[in-house]
């Protein structure tokens, strides 16, 4: 994701829509996010545009619309914002991100015996 700058909570909303199905032209972009949120078209345009600047959004013009699809995977997205938090708040040491929060949540029999699973397997 070298191409993007950091993605807003608000962005981040608008790419959901766009992973999920693309490509989209703005008024159904505007329709889908006004059902998640109170949000007004211009709101949502300007969201568009930030997006297209960072390079994270592109489009294509078919007669009079626009019709915007995705430049990134949502799991290279995912990857780059987990690694900046990691960084960010546990100085990169993935270990103690971890242990905050397994000891912070609780966690079932079965979500404890999930995690050893992806552990053994990360260990072979």
């Amino acid at each position: 994701m070298e191409k993007s700058a950091k993605i807003s909570n608000s962005e981040w909303d608008v790419m959901e829509i766009l992973w999920e199905k693309n490509p989209l032209s703005s008024k159904e972009i505007i329709e889908k996010a006004g059902q998640k949120r109170d949000w007004k078209p211009t709101t949502i345009k300007t969201l568009i545009s930030r997006l297209v600047d960072k390079n994270i959004l592109s489009y294509e013009k078919i007669g009079k619309s626009y019709y915007y699809y995705p430049l990134l995977k949502k799991e290279e997205c995912i990857s780059v914002t987990s690694n900046k938090f990691i960084n960010k708040f546990y100085k990169g040491e993935l270990k103690a991100m971890l242990a905050s929060f397994i000891e912070k949540y609780e966690l079932s029999n079965e979500d404890i015996n999930e995690l050893k699973e992806i552990l053994d397997k990360k260990k072979n």
